[in-house]
């Protein structure tokens, strides 16, 4: 009677050797261990491996070397070509008056003067305000005397939060100087551009017109 060949496996009590060419459990485990075990080590340092190649291109960025006069005061700096006249002005220069609120050019909270005309500080590159004279905030008032618009937005009550105030105020003054206050229409017109979130646009309308001479 013939008989069956004996399996390999029910001789040597073990499956056959696996194939020397795909990767076997133990060689796939050791392996995803030390991957994760190197992401690890970079996260406690407090450096990323994966990151180099960015930092590397963050390091090589072409700057600029920029004289503007912020204020009446001017200043000399090297800027990295991408850098905003809003982000020059807090970062850089350490005035924080200038608002950061949408940073896209939509709410007005960073208006400056740029050689007298109203301009988004957050989409104005630095570098284009070479040799320019820059208005903020800060530069408004006479020692302790108020600029007229800032103590008419004291009169009038037109802040609540007071994040908008540097921007609308800035904004206001510019809409003045333009000849944009011929009716309460034309200010909330001109001043468009400028959100208020509280909803004091009223009383900033007052304001405009208490410091145009018109209330």
């Amino acid at each position: 009677m013939p008989t069956e060949p004996v399996p390999h496996e029910s001789v040597a009590g073990t499956a056959e050797p696996e194939s020397r060419t795909a990767p076997t459990r133990r060689t796939f485990i050791a392996t995803g261990t030390a991957v994760g075990t190197a992401v690890a080590a970079g996260g406690v340092l407090g450096t990323d491996l994966l990151a180099q190649p960015e930092a590397t291109a963050a390091a090589s960025a072409p700057s600029s070397r920029l004289t503007v006069t912020v204020n009446g005061t001017r200043h000399t700096v090297t800027v990295d070509n991408r850098t905003s006249l809003l982000d020059l002005l807090r970062e850089h220069l350490g005035l924080t008056g200038s608002k950061k609120g949408c940073d896209a050019g939509a709410c007005g909270a960073c208006t400056v003067l740029v050689d007298g005309r109203r301009q988004n500080a957050c989409l104005t590159l630095a570098v284009r305000t070479q040799g320019a004279e820059v208005t903020t905030i800060e530069g408004l008032a006479d020692g302790d005397q108020l600029h007229p618009l800032q103590e008419a937005f004291i009169d009038q009550d037109a802040f609540q939060c007071g994040y908008c105030t540097p921007g609308q105020i800035l904004s206001g003054v510019a809409c003045i100087q333009e000849g944009h206050t011929g009716s309460r229409e034309e200010i909330a017109e001109w001043m468009s551009g400028n959100i208020c979130r509280c909803g004091c646009y009223p009383k900033i309308v007052n304001a405009v017109q208490q410091a145009a001479g018109k209330k």
